[in-house]
């Protein structure tokens, strides 16, 4: 009954996800396996600065779109 409470609901590049109620930024970044590349993160339509993804707590309901920058040429 209770485990509803521990999780939260966001949008991430248009597809919902459950994650852990008290996920900030980077975990997130960590769990999509984006750790080390150079992506660009968008939460409710503001830019997320890198400086802030551990200090960024996220909320139920958050629209996040997350661009991965691919190297090539």
């Amino acid at each position: 009954m209770g485990t509803k409470l521990n999780v939260i609901t966001v949008s991430i590049n248009g597809a919902s996800r459950q994650l852990p109620v008290s996920i900030n930024v980077a975990a997130l970044i960590e769990i999509l396996g984006y750790t080390g590349k150079r992506i660009a993160l968008e939460r409710n339509g503001e830019i997320v600065p890198r400086s802030t993804f551990t200090t960024q707590q996220l909320a139920d309901g958050d629209q996040l779109e997350v661009v991965v920058a691919v190297g090539g040429g």
